[in-house]
């Protein structure tokens, strides 16, 4: 049979399966899976929408009778990553967004299990309905992504469960075959007591399903941080660049002395901190496309933003945080300036009164104090979009009310996001290649450190750029990506995840784990069914 009648066959079973209007292809499909923000491309021949995930099984045999691939998305929102496109062209995408059903909550101990299409906003609301005292594991890509899609790439947050992943404790997939996985735990010692102890028994196996395409995940169990008594964070400035190796030790140090006080902390760079409160400079650009380092420094003024900007979390009891506080002070001592320790409701106190300030500088403080407060909500567990705008910071489309859509929207967004081990030179070198790299290709060097443990931070640097029609910004980002790849890899720092199309520039580096992905590709899929080309090599 031909690719072209395989492919009819194929939608013709996948119709009788879902229901005609559940199988999209031509126009209907590049609308809706086909935009992204790096201005990445796929030819994609179909998308299906499942309704229920017991079709997610016999969809996938269809998929292995007529030789086809799968590329399977939560909601789709991936933004600088790829959004919902897969790695290679020629896939056929399963939506599994409407999947949005919470299958079981243990208000005790705090597990629920979910399906791939509830987002943050839908845990929130549960929560919230039931007066459950939990805090939803929220992100910066804000309430309508999915909380398993950023399990399983392996997320993190500032919320105490800082390492997303670390918090699932089981999961359920179909494979390639149209089989279904559970673990040796779930199957043994039944489903509830897999969902409280995320090791399982055997080899550990659930881990093969992040990070990818070894299966479809159809449910997933993630333990959820019981709200403490009281929230707060800590806020901080470096005065120059001369503080950062020291903050960096300070850092550690605070967060080797209070393990499951502190949630996590956040180091950025006056650029990036910009870029979330005031205005892109449009019109006082040098001949490079880039803000001079004056108008950073006099914004910088305006905004009240100090080279640097430290913003850790805390967690406990009324006494444990007046510990904590004593302890953060010690630590900071002499390093860090302007300290202060705020609540959410003493942040959005401020946020109301700054908006009364007359002047320039009123207005820039009134910015920050707004996007400060909305920060701590997410500090509490309260999804919101907070974050998101800095995607639309060189787009010269308003973002508009209501939900926002980057990819949708035409915004021009790259992640650069390596691991940088928390020593200070390095993380100084580091920081130094980012700037110098990111100024060559025109690229505004915006950089974000968040402590994954006390050993390691998370850099997230976005490269954003305008969406010119000819793809300047995106050779642009490209090239600049690649830069800080290789001149990151040479310092010790590689990123945490890659996007769909950054697939080949890591397998370049792969020789022996390449080989032990290919084994498990052929023992699982070796008709490259599911997400061919993610993540294991060949």
């Amino acid at each position: 049979m031909s690719e072209t009648a395989g492919l009819a066959a194929a939608l013709g079973d996948w119709r009788a399966l879902l229901g005609e209007q559940r199988v999209l292809v031509g126009e209907a499909v590049h609308s809706r899976y086909g935009l992204d923000t790096t201005g990445t491309q796929r030819q994609i021949v179909a998308a299906l929408l499942v309704e229920q995930a017991d079709q997610v099984a016999p969809l996938v045999a269809v998929a292995k009778r007529y030789r086809l691939s799968l590329y399977p998305i939560s909601t789709g929102r991936n933004w600088g990553y790829g959004s919902a496109l897969p790695v290679r062209d020629g896939c056929v995408i399963v939506d599994l967004g409407r999947l949005q059903r919470i299958l079981d909550f243990d208000p005790e101990l705090g597990v629920v299990t979910l399906e791939p299409g509830v987002t943050q906003a839908m845990l929130a609301d549960f929560l919230d309905r039931h007066a459950y005292p939990f805090l939803v594991p929220v992100t910066g890509a804000g309430p309508h992504c999915s909380l398993i899609g950023n399990a399983l790439e392996r997320g993190y947050g500032i919320t105490p469960h800082v390492d997303h992943f670390a918090a699932l404790t089981d999961l359920e997939a179909v494979l390639a075959d149209g089989s279904i996985y559970r673990s040796m735990l779930c199957e043994a010692g039944g489903e509830a007591l897999a969902r409280v102890f995320r090791w399982g028994i055997g080899p550990y196996t659930n881990g093969l399903f992040t990070q990818s395409g070894f299966g479809i995940v159809t449910r997933a169990s993630i333990a959820l941080a019981r709200r403490p008594e009281r929230v707060a964070v800590f806020l901080f400035s470096l005065r120059d660049e001369a503080a950062l190796a020291p903050a960096v030790a300070r850092v550690r140090d605070i967060l080797q002395r209070l393990p499951g006080v502190v949630g996590g902390v956040n180091l950025m760079n006056r650029r990036r901190v910009l870029a979330m409160a005031a205005p892109y400079p449009q019109d006082r650009l040098d001949r490079h496309g880039l803000i001079p380092q004056a108008v950073v420094d006099e914004l910088g003024a305006q905004y009240q933003i100090l080279p640097w900007t430290g913003f850790g979390t805390l967690y406990g009891s009324a006494a444990v945080m007046t510990a904590a506080r004593r302890e953060v002070r010690r630590a900071l001592a002499g390093v860090g300036v302007r300290l202060i320790f705020l609540s959410p409701t003493r942040a959005a106190q401020l946020a109301a009164l700054a908006r009364w300030l007359p002047g320039r500088v009123g207005r820039g403080l009134a910015s920050t104090a707004a996007t400060l407060a909305s920060s701590l909500e997410l500090v509490a567990g309260r999804p919101n979009q907070t974050a998101l705008p800095l995607c639309y910071w060189r787009n010269p489309r308003e973002m508009g009310a209501g939900m926002l859509d980057p990819a949708r929207d035409g915004c021009g967004l790259r992640w650069y996001s390596p691991l940088v081990p928390m020593r200070p030179q390095q993380v100084c070198d580091y920081v130094e290649m980012v700037e110098r790299v990111g100024l060559e290709h025109g690229i505004e060097p915006l950089i974000t450190l968040t402590s994954l443990n006390d050993r390691v931070f998370d850099s997230t640097v976005p490269l954003i750029f305008a969406r010119d029609g000819v793809g300047a910004g995106e050779r642009a980002a490209c090239e600049c990506y690649r830069a800080m790849l290789e001149a990151g890899r040479e310092l010790g720092c590689f990123p945490y995840r890659m996007g769909v199309d950054g697939m080949a520039e890591l397998d370049a580096l792969l020789e022996r784990s390449r080989v032990f992905g290919q084994r498990l590709r052929a023992a699982l899929d070796p008709e490259g069914v599911i997400a061919p080309g993610r993540y294991e090599g060949g």
